[in-house]
């Protein structure tokens, strides 16, 4: 009887690793609540929950996570939100 060997096969695995960033939204005077909170729907792609939660953490905390990607996907979002008059930056 022959006996059948499998032959194994190493495969290099090439991971590419992201840097995971995020959108910080700063509290300010002069945004409502609503503007806020449609900003973060149109801009972020926030469900009305989301962005409401988002909005009073931003309002009681001074500041909140309310978008996670990597830079080249946050930049235009952003810059969207800075050119509304909202205070952002990607850390």
């Amino acid at each position: 009887m022959g006996t059948k060997q499998k032959k194994q096969e190493e495969f290099a695995v090439l991971e590419k690793e992201v840097a995971l960033r995020e959108i910080i939204l700063f509290d300010d005077d002069h945004n409502t609540f609503d503007f806020v909170i449609e900003s973060l729907i149109d801009i972020c792609g926030h469900s009305l929950l989301q962005a409401e939660q988002c909005t009073m953490l931003v309002h009681y905390k001074g500041k909140c996570a309310v978008k996670t990607g990597d830079y080249n996907e946050l930049e235009p979002k952003c810059s969207r939100l800075l050119e509304l008059g909202l205070t952002a930056e990607i850390v």
